[in-house]
Parts: C-alpha cells; structure tokens; sequence
C-alpha cells in the first residue's frame, strides 16, 4: 500500500491511532460524573466520589490485561511497516526462521515459531491485507482496555448512589484542610494521563518534519521521483494535521481541568474569604484568594503545563539524534545541560522578588479599595492626594520587584533562545562535517538539527513562562495555607428551635487576630419575651458584644448560651434562621429588595416578606418604590437613602420571626416616624416570645425594653429594670434597691 516507491502505511496507521486518542480523550471528558443529571458540571472530577472508601485502589482486569497485549502486537505489527523493504525485514524474518533461540525460550514448541516466519513471509509478499488486521487487533485492544473498566466505574456509581444521599457523600470523602487543591488534582489523574498520552503522541509526530527532510534528502533528490515527493507531501500533511487536532485537543481538556479545580474548590475559597476577616480582622486584601485561584485556573489553561508533559521527552529526542552519529548526540546533550542550568538558575533569581511583588501587590490593591470605598470622604476632606501619594510610593515598589522578575525571565530567555538556534547551527556545522568525512548523508544534517531544535523547544518554553509558573505556585502555596487555617466546620447535629433564654456565662471577647481583651465579665439571663437596652460611653465595648452575642465572632473565655445549648454546638445555618441582627454599619447587598428582605432565601414565601416589611413598619414604603419589592437597590444599597437601607436592614433582621433579635444603634438614621415603627418592631418581638436586645445612645427607644444594662471600660457596670438604672444614672453609685446589680470596674479597655 503506497505511492510511488515509498509506503504509505505507517502514516495512515498513526493517523488513525491519534483519532483513536482523541475519540477516546473527547469520551473521558463527556463522561457524566454523577449518576444524577448535572448540566453544569463537568466530568473531571469523578474519581474521587466514586471511591467507596479513601486509599482503595482498583486493580487491573484480565481483559485489560488482554487488551494491552493485543495493543502492543498491534503497535509492534506497526513498527514492523517502518522498517525498509530490503534487508531489514529480511533480517527480522531470518530471525524467526533460522539460528538458535534466546535461553529464555528453550523448550519452546519450534512448531510455532516457524508458523510465524511462515506468517510474517506471507506479510512481507503482501499476501494479508494489513491494514483491516491491524485496526481489528488494535481497536479489539483497546476496547478490551477501555470498556471492562467503565462499566465497572458505572456499577459502582449507581449502587453507591442508589444508598447514599448527596449530601453525604459529599461529606464522607471532604478532603483534610489545607489538602483541597492537591485533592481536586488528583481526582484529575484520569485527564491528567490522557493529556499525558496526547503529548507523547504529538512528540511522536514532531519527528514528522525531520523524518520528512531526511526522506527528501536521502530518497527524493537521488532518485528524482516525483511520485515520491507528492506521497511524501501528502503523508507530512495529513501528520501535520493530525498533530494540530491532538494539540487542540490536549489544550482543551487542560482548560478544563482548570475549571473542574476551580469547581472543586471555589466554595471553600468563598467560605475562607468571608469567614477570615471574622477570625484574623481586615488584614491583607480580602480578594486575595479569589485571584490565587484564577492565577492557578489561568497557568494551567496557559502553553506553560504543555512544557511540563514534553520536558520528559527531551531523552528521547536526544536518543534518537545520538542514533544518527554520536558526535551530534555529544553536541546536543551539551546544549540540552546549558539550557536545563538557565532553567534551575531562572528558579533560583526569580523566587524572592516575586514574592515581594506579590506582597506590594496586594498592599497596593487594598490601599486603592480602601480608597474606593471612603471616595466621599477623601473628596471632602481634601485627602485624596496624600492617599495618592501613598499608593504611588507602594506602587513603584510593585512594579519594580515585577521589573526585577521579568527582567531574570526575558533576560535567560532570550540567552536560551539565542542558545538554542546557536546549538541548531552547530548541528548543521557538525553534521556537514561527518557528511565531508563521508560519516553521514545530507538528510542527517537538517533531521538533526530540526530534532535538536525540537528537543530543547519545552526548555525554552518552561523558561518563557516561568512567570507565570512561580506566580501558580505562590498562590497554590497560599490557597493551601489558608485552606488549613480555615478547616471547614463539621456539621453538628441540628438542635430544635430555642423558645426558653439566652444566657450569657462570663464571657471574653476580644477582636479578630488580636490577643488584647475588650469585653469581659459580662454574665445575666434573659427569658423568652425579654427585652434588653445597652447603654455606655463611645468605647465601652457595647458592639464588640453584641457581635459575640450572634455568634460572628467567638468568645475567648466563657459561653453564649440558646436554650442551654452553646452558639458552637449550633449548625450555621441553622444559628442563622433563629437570630435576627441590625448591624451598626447597615450592609444590604445589590439585588432586590425583596432579595435582602429574605436573606437571599431561595424561593423565599412572599409571605413571610411582607410579614416582615410589616413588622419593621416599612411596607408602605417599599411599595411606593419604582418597582415595590422588586427594585433593585444596587451595590451596597446605594440607591436607598441612609434611613431606607437601615428600615430595610431592620425587615430583614425580623424576617420569619427570629427567637434572638440584636439591634446595633437601630435608631441612628431614623426619623420620627420611623422611631415609632421601631418601637412597634420591638414590643411586637416581646409579644410573640422572642428576646430583644437593643444597642443605643438615645434612650428614648428604651421605653420599649425591661432591663437595661450599662457598660463601662469593657464591663458591665449596672444591670436592672430599665427605670432602676435610669434613675441611679446621674452619680453611678451603688445602691440597695432589689434588681438592681452593679459590678467593679477594671483598667480601661478600648473597643
């Protein structure tokens, strides 16, 4: 089978084995990843949660074990074709034929190695048609290799899913902190392996080009065939294409793995960025994370992984020259060592100042946000250029340690380029010198000097991205590190709603990441129906303790009690649905307003909306809006007024009726009438058996409480019936009335 005097065989056969390949890639990563219908997921990560139990391996059938034999017969049947027509066939089949065989085969049937010299001289005269043969054995292989296991996988699947709930499955395999990322890799093995395989197959047919001028040098030009020349054109075409497919498809699968790891971890990442300003404060920038996930998703949908599959290859390429003289496998080898050595010594410049450009980075970014955020009082207060001038000095610093970055990186990129082309002339000069000693033909010099450039080209392109490789490994370092820092909670077991007290058992509270003490000592008891004003001095501490109170942030010392049960043993979630809180710095987020009535509730009862827009007195108003409950307010409230975002703040903090209600200075951008909806809000919390308790500066609100408390350098100084306190206030002295209860002072804490 051919054209002209050369065979076109061998091109055919590797063509339809790089077909197979990417059949075989585009059914791994169609493959559904549940048994269940997910659209919007894809199916890269279904190793994992299709293991019943962590470790356990699986282990080869006999038919896969079948199957790679019959594969290896068919690729060796293969590489039989490659040889020349004269006497290396002959030579092979004279082996079978004639002479001793090897010890390792004595006493074997000789029987049957004549039938195969017999056999492989019918092929040799063309007697059996290769062609349907060899794809029989070898798709017989592989669907020996591939089917068994999938329908295995499948069987698996279903019965695992037909006992266990998604949820729990989900939880029996959740990964150790800090171990997510490398987790979500690993469960990408299966694609892994196959880009792996689609980049030896495109190396494989990287020889096309050389293999190409080795044959137009070596055979075309002697012999002047033109028949050749076009079968030669016409094979390295349908090869080029070939690759071109394998190498698109190889970049698809490698973006999505990208996003299938983002998939796998970005709701940790979420749930670390907005639980660590709770347990280490506003440090650092808070957006941090997001981006060290996309710079991992962007580094691995980039050309720099592909540098990784093909450096291994670079032996191979080496041998392959060495096999042509080894004077030119000596030059090449050499070059292959200067460029590896810029390699190691671009890792070595390059790890401090990219990571003090990473750290300026992110000091320049937060100074901007903060920026962005205060814009009204930087305008008004004339600060916008000193704040300027700040982020001008972090930001020359930045681009400086990045200019020292990509300056190690183009600079030992450019030498290795310069390298490597010195190194393809110095093959073309060594390979016309063994062509002058008569050591070599004329197709060795340019083959070796494609091999060679081929051969160092992932060198050169693991150099070109370098950048972008050190920044993926900084911020993989980083995600992990906050990752274990940040463990994800165990769901404990859902406690019933409380509807008895709220006891509060001598706490310490101190702020996130900070070991100094702002509240302590507080201890008292609420029944349901309760209500509960705080009073003090700027500075006392009254926020700091209403936010332990929630549960946003943990006591050091001492317990936060619901019904006996403390806030840790209560779910979240769950926490969530029975505390209502009015922060002092009102926060609504951009949707509707009936979105941040109800939390974000899916499919929230319109009901239970209104009822709270009732309760906080704010239903007439939302429904004299453009568009009543479904305006939509913008990022943080912004086409509210003050007044408007804290009513609707305070319906979302009533909404379904929570059993603890926390309100932070509730009153503070109120008018008249809105004081009268909050006092109705309040009285109408008490009656239903809940418990409120109010922060405020204006007492005018507590007419609606029992109990106040007053705070005082971070304690609780006076706690009793509101008008006991009210009337001991002026002299702050202690007295002998029954309820009431004055505590010591300590040195002052700020707040």
């Amino acid at each position: 089978m051919g054209f002209g005097d050369y065979n076109l065989l061998p091109g055919i056969l590797i063509m339809l084995f790089g077909a197979a390949l990417v059949v075989l890639g585009s059914r791994m990563r169609a493959a559904p990843a549940h048994g269940v219908a997910q659209p919007k997921r894809m199916a890269l990560l279904r190793g994992q949660r299709r293991r019943p139990r962590r470790g356990r391996r699986r282990g080869v059938t006999p038919s896969q074990i079948a199957g790679g034999v019959l594969v290896l017969v068919a690729l060796a049947w293969a590489g039989f074709e490659f040889l020349p027509p004269d006497g290396a066939r002959q030579a092979v089949l004279s082996r079978f034929s004639a002479g001793p065989l090897p010890d390792w085969l004595d006493g074997f049937d000789g029987g049957v190695i004549a039938a195969l010299a017999e056999q492989l001289s019918k092929l040799q005269g063309g007697a059996i048609d290769i062609l349907p043969t060899w794809l029989m054995v070898g798709g017989l292989g592989l669907l020996l290799i591939a089917v068994p296991q999938r329908r295995k996988r499948r069987g698996a699947l279903s019965r695992v899913s037909a006992n266990v709930s998604p949820d729990t499955r989900s939880l029996g395999f959740r990964p150790a902190p800090g171990a997510e990322l490398a987790s979500a890799l690993r469960s990408c093995r299966g694609a892994l392996g196959g880009v792996a395989v689609f980049s030896g197959v495109s190396n494989i047919l990287m020889l096309n080009g050389a293999i190409f001028m080795l044959q137009i040098y070596d055979r075309v030009l002697p012999s002047r065939s033109v028949p050749t020349l076009i079968g030669l054109s016409i094979l390295a075409a349908i090869l080029f294409l070939g690759q071109a497919v394998i190498d698109l498809v190889r970049g698809r699968i490698m973006s999505r793995i990208g996003a299938e790891l983002d998939e796998a971890v970005s709701g940790r990442v979420f749930t670390a960025m907005a639980r660590l300003p709770l347990l280490v404060g506003q440090q650092g920038e808070g957006l941090q994370p997001q981006r060290d996930l996309d710079s991992i998703r962007t580094f691995l949908a980039s050309p720099g992984p592909s540098a990784l599959f093909e450096l291994p290859w670079l032996p191979f390429y080496l041998a392959i020259i060495w096999s042509f003289h080894p004077i030119l496998g000596i030059t090449a080898v050499c070059g292959a060592i200067v460029l590896v050595t810029l390699t190691a010594a671009t890792e070595m410049l390059t790890r401090k100042p990219a990571s003090l450009a990473v750290s300026t980075g992110i000091r320049r970014n937060s100074l901007a946000e903060a920026s962005r955020r205060n814009a009204e009082v930087l305008a008004a207060m004339g600060m916008g250029r000193r704040l300027h001038d700040q982020w001008r000095e972090t930001s020359r610093e930045h681009l400086a340690q990045q200019q020292r970055v990509s300056d190690v990186v183009g600079g030992l990129g450019s030498i290795s380029r310069a390298l490597r082309l010195m190194l393809q002339s110095a093959m073309l000069g060594m390979g016309a010198w063994l062509v002058i000693q008569g050591e070599a033909t004329a197709g060795v010099i340019i083959a070796g000097s494609i091999l060679s450039g081929r051969a160092l080209a992932p060198v050169d392109l693991a150099i070109a991205h370098w950048r972008n490789f050190v920044s993926a490994r900084q911020s993989w370092r980083r995600l992990s590190q906050l990752l274990s820092r940040l463990p994800q909670d165990a769901e404990p077991m859902a406690l019933p709603m409380p509807r008895s007290n709220l006891t509060v058992d001598r706490i310490a509270i101190g702020a996130p990441g900070a070991q100094r003490i702002i509240v302590q000592g507080i201890e008292f008891s609420l029944s349901a129906g309760s209500g509960l004003g705080i009073i003090g001095a700027s500075g006392s501490g009254k926020s700091t303790f209403v936010r332990a109170l929630v549960g946003a942030w943990r006591p050091m010392a001492g317990r936060i009690k619901l019904d006996g049960a403390a806030l840790d043993q209560w779910p979240q979630e769950h926490l969530g649905r029975y505390v209502g809180y009015l922060p002092q710095d009102v926060e609504l987020f951009a949707g509707t307003v009936a979105g941040n009535i109800a939390r974000f509730e899916p499919g929230a009862d319109a009901e239970a909306v209104v009822a709270a827009a009732r309760a906080a007195g704010v239903h007439d108003l939302i429904v004299s809006l453009t568009n009543g409950y479904e305006t939509q307010i913008g990022e943080g409230g912004a086409a509210l007024s003050a007044g408007q975002r804290q009513r609707i703040a305070l319906a979302r903090a009533l909404y379904r009726d929570p059993f603890l209600v926390v309100l932070d200075e509730p009153n503070s951008n109120l008018d008249v009438e809105g004081e009268n909806a909050l006092g109705e809000a309040i009285r109408g919390i008490k009656a239903r058996g809940g418990i409120v308790v109010i922060v405020t500066h204006r007492p005018n609100i507590l007419a609606a409480v029992d109990l106040v408390m007053v705070m005082k350098e971070g304690q609780m100084h006076m706690l009793g019936p509101r008008d006991l306190v009210f009337s001991k206030l002026p002299s702050l002295q202690p007295a002998n009335s029954d309820g009431l209860k004055l505590v010591a002072t300590s040195a002052k804490l700020q707040n």
